[in-house]
């Protein structure tokens, strides 16, 4: 199935606002300036889908995108670089903590870090809990463009040696300008959605 529509269903600031339905969900997780709403749009063939900013910090909240009425992809605030107090910073952890420990139909986290840096201790925080709530460990390394050939396994190996990643847990390096990454990632997804039971099957994009 070609992606033919996909939307923006709703920017949800408390757990009354997220859909009440049992469309299959993929959230992505990773630091404020990692190009979550940048890969959402190359993903879906859109340009101004997720909202992107020069500004890292600026989604304050759960956006949830309706792709096709099939599944949805939801993009958590991003932490890290965000110029807030410390009151805000700890409401978002709330709300992402809330979002991934109690919605029934979150089929994955997908934690996204930045291949040309060493993960961060949110990073590393944030990949232990994913795997303590029992997700696959799922991670994309971003901005793979921005990375030398030849230094791309050095970088991959330092990502999975600070998270501490299982030598089976997925690591996909993607850019999104060139779209490296594009088909593997849709491969991926349709295999999460027939190991847990769902007939829906996504062509390459």
């Amino acid at each position: 199935m070609k992606i033919a529509n996909s939307k923006i269903v709703i920017s949800a600031a408390w757990k009354e606002q997220w859909p009440d339905d049992k469309i299959p969900e993929f959230a992505f997780a990773g630091r404020s300036n990692v190009g979550k709403s940048t890969l959402i749009n190359m993903l879906v063939n859109r340009i101004k889908l997720a909202y992107t900013s020069s500004r890292p910090g600026k989604t304050r909240i759960i956006n949830f995108y309706d792709i096709d009425g099939k599944i949805r992809f939801v993009d958590l605030p991003g932490y890290g670089f965000a110029k807030v107090a410390k009151t805000e910073k700890a409401k978002w952890g709330k709300m992402i903590e809330g979002y991934l420990s109690e919605r029934e139909n979150l089929i994955e986290v997908i934690l996204l870090v930045d291949l040309r840096h060493k993960p961060s201790l949110d990073d590393v925080t944030m990949y232990s809990w994913i795997k303590t709530m029992g997700f696959n460990g799922i991670v994309i390394g971003t901005k793979a463009d921005k990375v030398k050939r030849a230094q791309l396994p050095k970088n991959l190996n330092l990502i999975r040696k600070t998270l501490n990643m299982d030598s089976d847990d997925y690591l996909l390096p993607m850019s999104s300008p060139s779209k490296r990454g594009k088909y593997d990632f849709w491969d991926m997804i349709n295999q999460l959605l027939e190991i847990n039971g769902f007939e829906i099957k996504f062509e390459k994009q």
